[in-house]
């Protein structure tokens, strides 16, 4: 459930994967592409063996038509096995996920074993993981060494979950992603809230106003 105050709605959204597979690069995109008076400053602690120790925190917001303010804490999760209690930590309370994977053929084992690790961390903070809101990311495809993109469809065919392939680095799949990711959130947790009737957001209105499009 989002975290409801006075008059606030906050959401937190938690981009998880393996180290540097391209999470700390969707941020920084994302702060590019967005509206300067929808975001705050991106912040990131890095360390020298992985781009964050601990996580780098993206803060978005915007007004319902009821006055509502919306605020979304977009947030990354160290790579490193070293730091799974920091995972956790992050991870708690998440209202999505977005799982960005590396490409990279030499990478297909990390990846797996950091979706399992995401599987069991959902688990151990109490997230209802058949239900979670969760898209998919494969970075990096523009590597000579990327797995082609219909063979990655293929293995994902069976998964409920959104698919979307990107270069982070030049922005590309990176705003699409997002996009899907709110979609989700959007359509799990709208009734609940009441956002539609009680604060004149339907689902396009809160895409529009969480990426800043008129």
């Amino acid at each position: 459930m989002a975290e409801q105050q006075d008059n606030s709605l906050s959401f937190k959204l938690v981009y998880y994967g393996p180290a540097q597979s391209g999470k700390t690069t969707n941020l920084l995109r994302l702060h590019d592409l967005l509206a300067p008076e929808l975001k705050g400053e991106l912040m990131t602690m890095e360390t020298q063996d992985d781009r964050t120790l601990f996580f780098d925190l993206l803060p978005l917001g915007f007004r319902a038509p009821s006055g509502l303010l919306i605020k979304f804490r977009l947030f990354t999760v160290p790579g490193q096995i070293a730091h799974d209690g920091t995972r956790k930590a992050v991870l708690s309370r998440a209202n999505g996920v977005v799982f960005v994977a590396d490409a990279d053929r030499t990478q297909e084992t990390n990846n797996a074993e950091s979706f399992q690790s995401m599987t069991d961390n959902c688990h151990r903070v109490g997230l209802d993981f058949e239900h979670l809101p969760l898209v998919v990311q494969f970075n990096k495809c523009d590597l000579p060494t990327a797995v082609p993109e219909a063979e990655i469809r293929e293995r994902w065919s069976g998964a409920p979950w959104p698919l979307f392939f990107a270069i982070a680095l030049h922005g590309q799949g990176v705003a699409e992603t997002f996009r899907a990711l709110l979609t989700a959130v959007y359509r799990r947790q709208a009734d609940e809230l009441g956002l539609a009737s009680e604060h004149g957001l339907d689902e396009a209105a809160f895409l529009a106003g969480a990426l800043g499009q008129a």
